[in-house]
């Protein structure tokens, strides 16, 4: 069961991270399947973004993000997305795809999609890290 939550939590992390009209395209596809979606919340919202003090090891808030939230119900199970910004359209495509994942509905194509996700996401990072290193100082060499 704890690889069933990890897998679901890894799903839903890719997806808030990852290609908003990607997505939605995705979404749009599953829900030629789904007969009825009932929507269960579709809101934005604040949410404190939480940090770590690094030397204390401390929590403390850094401030508040604006997110897109929705809950939706279809296939038996519910489904849930989130991202930050007001995009209420990729909240909804999220929670589509969560719903149809929780379902079985489609899934080799569901993992599929969120595995290329998950690539171009670690491609952005590393690129955005190289980038970030390009400029680190070496404060040995004043």
């Amino acid at each position: 069961m704890a690889d069933q939550e990890s897998r679901h939590a890894f799903v839903l992390a890719t997806l808030a991270r990852g290609n908003d009209a990607e997505i939605k395209q995705f979404a749009e596809q599953l829900l030629a399947d789904i007969d009825e979606v009932e929507v269960i919340k579709n809101r934005t919202g604040l949410v404190m973004l939480p940090m770590r003090d690094t030397v204390d090891g401390t929590a403390f808030h850094l401030g508040e993000v604006l997110v897109a939230e929705a809950h939706i119900r279809a296939l038996g199970q519910e489904g849930y997305g989130m991202k930050t910004g007001r995009d209420l359209e990729a909240a909804m495509a999220i929670a589509v795809i969560d719903v149809a994942w929780q379902a079985g509905h489609e899934l080799s194509a569901i993992n599929a999609f969120v595995a290329a996700q998950a690539d171009a996401i670690a491609a952005n990072d590393n690129q955005r890290m190289r980038a970030v290193e390009a400029t680190r100082v070496n404060m040995e060499t004043f």
